[in-house]
């Protein structure tokens, strides 16, 4: 009897396709604005997004560490590994 597993489509994408889509919505955007993670989770899998959401905020997480983004909440840059509930991404 062969057992079939589903594999989440999540697992299959990387972290730099993620990274690129961080910078992509970003550079859409006028400069100063930001965007939310759940934007960044929306795109990939529109219709299962929230299980992305962790993987969203590591790469954010690392992308900020590099300088390449800042991790906002109420306006003031934060570091997102210890931020707790919302917060925003956008261009340094």
């Amino acid at each position: 009897m062969t057992a079939w597993v589903e594999v989440s489509s999540h697992s299959q994408m990387s972290d730099d396709r993620l990274a690129d889509t961080i910078l992509e919505l970003l550079a859409q955007r006028h400069p100063g604005a930001s965007i939310c993670p759940s934007e960044v989770a929306r795109s990939e899998a529109p219709d299962d997004w929230r299980p992305l959401m962790p993987r969203v905020r590591a790469v954010a997480a690392r992308l900020a560490a590099a300088g390449r983004i800042e991790v906002t909440q109420g306006g003031a840059v934060v570091d997102i590994s210890t931020a707790h509930g919302p917060v925003r991404l956008r261009l340094p």
